[in-house]
């Protein structure tokens, strides 16, 4: 499994090379076959007798970090939602993005995103899945902000990325508590203590904490806000991200922990008012929409409410039905959101007040049409997915228990927000392909797409069908483990169309449909009460408010010590840090001065450190630029030679290698500059620089006697003593500590100075390049 995780990243490192023949062969061809492998080689695993497999890959044990993947019915159908459909999104992005487009960056970041999502639904730890987690944040940002040039664009990624790294924050908070009371950072071995968590004194704060990831993740009310902003993506980003991809992975969450949470009433409070809310908010606003993909994103938001309410009811009919109408969501939301890209494409435009009448340009496209928002709207046909898992959902509704007020008013709510589901499938098929044609209010002049771009959704639509007609085909083999990974208790049964007319379901969906009908008919005479509901609120504005405070007040708080003095600088930080220091180390006793292992202070080192202290002085009064550099390598080299002293010739030899390479630079550096000139300082300044100058010094004068007078651990010098050799293969212990127990450091060390070198270099060509223009 950890091959399909990293392959889209590392194929993405080829990526920018395979762009540069775009020209000639389009880069998505290449891509499109890494999800299309990783989707055959996790359909095998689909199968009546599928069981669950796990694979551990060592990464930092000593911290519990680990690569664990758990691979079960839950992970199986995000997997193959995933890849499948990131296959058809990757082949339906040859046709709509241009070669002209910058390829390379737009499938470096559909391949992370993709891989950050495999992570996510296939990690066992916790702190795995919390970087995958982040990681989806991150390229989601960098995949809405696609079309970096427009404003909207920036604006949706910043809003997307904003509030789901808040969601992420609180999730790494929930998976810290649960860390710290079971013991593991496995999920599977978390679920195993159940009942130590539901007894634990943090469950609710570990319950917010986790659901706030999820909600913000999933755009469930109120943190929806980010996900019609997010439009602004490429239709191929939409249609993967609405379908398969970043908005199920709340979903996800809160499916793969309902079997820590779900006996905990708390859970079912919260989870199904969110979710049942999020439904109605979403349906009831899709309706207001002009823009196409504006039409699509409440109506994800609504579809997501939907499935979370589910989850939220925790019952089997409930559970079996949210994980039904995950697949089903996926296979027409897909379809419809290429199918509005296809509209744009071809017309120019998404405004659904300058469409219509396009049934007879674009026959395929409405007809691929038809099938997905009839789906969508859960009209009772046979072989249309979407009803059946409406129809399971109205079932579940019905006999909840727990929190009664709430229980009672589900059913009525479902029902409401299914019939604005109706109203705005009708109002986005029936607004763009029936009515009059407007041709003279479109860009372009429409005609049916290309092939290539219509193979994705014809496929998508084919599973629409397929899985109408035949949704037992899915059922043993596929859903039936997914649910069961949820909730244990869920029994097999068929899913079949009719169940009679006295079917309280059957009677919900007819109304639903009944009410649905009159309010399309009838929607420009009531859709003045969007003037009152929501009216002038908004929480977009309250969005927009809450961010321009904090620029302002940030602002304002930078501004007063980002003064551009390097001396105010310094003061803030050593001040701040003798003060925190110097008071942390008061009072939890950390000062101890024993001298009763010190050695004898011979005549030459005190020498030695009065040349030392004198040349640190001098520096002070000396204002000649060349003077100044050989008073400040007395320093250094009076250290190194403290250093001989001690017999520590290899940091004597650094010492003086790297003193002699700085005198040189500084010489050469300083030759070019004007002589020192001393400002003149107020006393106030004087005693403040005299004050902090002093106190840090004595600071750390009693940090060094006392680390050396504490013996709190055993010394670690014992066993590099004892292995430096054995382990090292080196005599000399400061090099194997540097090479070999330190080598990572080191490293990060010498990268830190290769990134500042590339940094200045670019810094030097691009002044080149300016001053040659």
């Amino acid at each position: 499994m950890i091959y399909a995780v990293f392959a889209p990243l590392l194929f993405a490192i080829f990526v920018p090379w395979i762009s540069k023949v775009k020209d000639r062969i389009h880069t998505g061809i290449f891509v499109f076959f890494i999800p299309f492998i990783i989707f055959l080689y996790f359909i095998q695993f689909i199968g009546a007798n599928f069981s669950p497999i796990r694979q551990t890959y060592n990464w930092i044990p000593s911290l519990g970090l680990n690569l664990d993947f758990y691979l079960d019915g839950l992970s199986l159908l995000f997997v193959l939602l995933i890849s499948g459909i990131g296959s058809l999104v990757v082949l339906y992005s040859i046709w709509y993005l241009d070669k002209s487009e910058k390829l390379g960056h737009f499938y470096v970041y559909l391949l992370m995103f993709m891989a950050a999502m495999l992570g996510v639904v296939l990690s066992d730890n916790v702190f795995a899945l919390y970087a995958f987690w982040e990681l989806t944040s991150i390229s989601s940002f960098l995949l809405i902000g696609y079309w970096n040039f427009k404003e909207r664009s920036r604006y949706g990624a910043l809003k997307s990325m904003l509030i789901t790294v808040f969601g992420g924050l609180s999730l790494l908070g929930g998976f810290i508590l649960l860390t710290i009371i079971t013991g593991t950072t496995s999920i599977q071995g978390m679920i195993e203590q159940v009942d130590i968590i539901l007894e634990s004194d943090y469950l609710l704060l570990t319950l917010i904490f986790i659901l706030l990831g999820a909600f913000t993740k999933s755009a469930q009310f109120p943190f929806h806000i980010w996900l019609p902003d997010a439009m602004e993506a490429p239709t191929p980003v939409s249609a993967y991200l609405h379908s398969a991809t970043m908005v199920k992975a709340g979903i996800f969450l809160v499916a793969r922990f309902s079997p820590i949470f779900a006996l905990y009433e708390g859970f079912f409070i919260i989870v199904s008012l969110i979710g049942i809310v999020t439904l109605c908010w979403g349906s009831y606003m899709a309706v207001r929409q002009t823009d196409l993909k504006g039409i699509l994103a409440f109506s994800t938001i609504s579809q997501l409410g939907m499935i979370m309410a589910m989850l939220g009811f925790g019952t089997e009919a409930a559970v079996f039905a949210a994980v039904f109408h995950i697949l089903n969501h996926a296979t027409f939301k897909g379809s419809l959101f290429m199918i509005a890209g296809i509209i744009d494409h071809e017309t120019g435009t998404r405004d659904i007040r300058k469409l219509g009448g396009l049934f007879t340009l674009l026959p395929i496209s409405g007809t691929l049409a038809v099938f997905a928002t009839f789906s969508m709207a859960g009209v009772p046909l046979p072989f249309l997915n979407g009803f059946y898992s409406k129809e399971l959902f109205f079932d579940a509704t019905l006999g909840l228990e727990g929190a009664a007020w709430l229980s009672q008013a589900i059913p009525y709510l479902a029902v409401f927000g299914s019939i604005f589901t109706f109203v705005y499938s009708m109002y986005f098929f029936f607004g763009v392909f029936t009515g009059p044609k407007q041709l003279d209010k479109l860009p372009k002049k429409p005609h049916e797409a290309p092939i290539g771009m219509l193979i994705s959704p014809i496929i998508l639509v084919l599973g629409v069908v397929l899985i109408g007609l035949f949704p037992n085909m899915v059922n043993g083999t596929f859903l039936q483990h997914a649910a069961e990974a949820v909730n244990s208790n869920v029994e097999y049964h068929d899913i079949a169309f009719w169940h009679g007319f006295n079917y309280p379901p059957l009677i919900m969906s007819l109304i639903v449909v009944g009410v649905g009908i009159i309010l399309f008919l009838t929607r420009k005479k009531w859709q003045g009460i969007y003037n009152i509901l929501p009216g002038n609120l908004s929480f977009n504005r309250v969005y927009n408010t809450i961010i321009e405070k904090l620029d302002t007040y940030s602002a304002g708080i930078t501004n007063t010590y980002m003064t551009g003095s390097l001396r105010t600088y310094m003061i803030l930080i050593l001040g701040t840090t003798f003060i925190v220091t110097l008071m942390y180390m008061w009072l939890t006793n950390g000062f101890t001065i024993d001298f009763s292992q010190v050695a004898d202070v011979t005549s030459l080192e005190v020498a030695l450190v009065t040349i030392i202290m004198i040349a640190a002085i001098a520096t002070l009064f000396v204002n000649n630029n060349v003077a100044v550099i050989l008073v400040t390598g007395i320093v250094g080299y009076g250290v190194s030679m403290l250093f001989v002293i001690y017999r520590a010739p290899d940091l004597a030899l650094t010492q003086l290698t790297v003193e002699t390479i700085s005198i040189a630079l500084f010489l050469l550096c300083f030759y070019h500059l004007p002589n020192l000139r001393k400002r003149e300082e107020t006393l106030s300044n004087k005693f403040t620089n005299i004050f902090i100058s002093a106190g840090f010094g004595l600071l750390i004068i009693l940090i060094g006697i006392s680390a050396h007078s504490s013996n709190w651990f055993k010394s670690i010098s014992d066993y590099f003593i004892e292995n430096s050799y054995k382990l090292g293969g080196g005599d000399n212990i400061v090099n194997v500590i540097l090479v070999d127990f330190r080598g990572l450091d080191t490293l990060f060390e010498i990268t830190v100075l290769g990134i500042a070198a590339l940094a200045i270099f670019s810094l030097i060509k691009l002044k080149k390049k300016k001053e040659a223009e």
